[in-house]
């Protein structure tokens, strides 16, 4: 199919926590068309359906072939077939994040895609903060990162520990921002109420020197999501759910022996992240540009991820 000069006809596949807004968004953007949802539970495909004037199916492989692009925002476990059948019968495929539980499953959608010469999309959709984007221009050569990502249990994901889950947020995110090779890995985790690992740290060693230590929960009263990083003279913090970016630098000392850190408010973009990532993945389909976060940055992630839980 080809919608570079057409309406772009899309569907979710998976219309729960995060799939009902990809539904949503997609019915306000311009030169959009939803056709439809899909979900196997019947209450919740009829309510978001009834609630945004689409049919709503069972069975996803009755929109095969009837649509441009798709999001794909099921169990981790579903991702590989429902993403390769979409791709094999010619649609663009957004997978939510991770990609796939294995890196097998994602060398396989990749490879499906570039034969199809096939938009892959993963939904990385931190990436499209507007904190994100405004850190990952002023980072040049980070020594250390660290980064606290925590909370209530969500009731949801479960079918995936905590790092495939949570963490591999913070992974996709230090890769783009390290770019060097990860030498070293070692990580720790403990299954509080799912029988998955719900809390984890993690260490990467770089090949560059950057060491970054990624602690993720999902079993935390206490909401965090922030990411701090050092480099030369100059750190960085960004807390992610309010976009805000801070950088801190020596400024004239106080006293003999008495540095001081003077802190400077980063303008940011405040942008909804998930609708970004959606415009980019129809800006794609139409120009058949590559994503900002393309099948193989989902691989990258999914590649780390599994290191670390190795470790565990």
């Amino acid at each position: 199919m080809s919608a570079t000069d057409s309406t772009v006809k899309v569907a979710v596949v998976g219309v729960g926590h995060l799939g009902q807004h990809h539904a949503r968004i997609y019915t306000e953007l311009p030169g959009v068309e939803l056709v439809a949802v899909a979900d196997v539970a019947e209450a919740r495909r009829r309510e978001v359906g009834g609630r945004l004037r689409v049919p709503a199916v069972a069975d996803y492989r009755e929109l095969l072939r009837q649509v441009d692009a798709v999001s794909v925002a099921v169990p981790t476990l579903l991702h590989h077939q429902i993403a390769r059948d979409f791709l094999l019968a010619g649609s663009d495929v957004l997978v939510e994040k991770p990609i796939t539980r294995t890196l097998q499953e994602a060398d396989d959608l990749i490879a499906v895609a570039a034969a199809g010469t096939r938009v892959l999309q993963v939904g990385h959709s931190e990436r499209y903060n507007g904190g994100v984007q405004a850190l990952a221009a002023r980072v040049q050569d980070p020594g250390f990162i660290e980064v606290h990502r925590m909370g209530p249990f969500p009731g949801r994901g479960a079918d995936v520990d905590v790092v495939l889950d949570l963490m591999i947020h913070d992974i996709d995110i230090i890769l783009t921002l390290v770019k060097s090779p990860v030498t070293a890995v070692s990580a720790v985790g403990v299954p509080v109420v799912s029988g998955q690992v719900d809390i984890a740290n993690a260490r990467l060693e770089f090949a560059s020197g950057c060491v970054a230590n990624i602690t993720a929960s999902r079993v935390t009263g206490e909401r965090l999501r922030r990411i701090r990083v050092f480099q030369r003279d100059t750190y960085f913090v960004l807390d992610y759910a309010n976009q805000e970016l801070h950088l801190f630098r020596p400024t004239s000392p106080a006293g003999p022996g008495k540095p001081r850190l003077g802190r400077v408010d980063i303008p940011v973009a405040r942008v909804e992240p998930l609708r970004q990532e959606l415009l980019d993945f129809v800006s794609s389909v139409r120009s058949r540009r590559p994503p900002l976060v393309p099948g193989e940055a989902g691989r990258d992630a999914v590649a780390v991820a599994a290191q670390i839980i190795e470790r565990l």
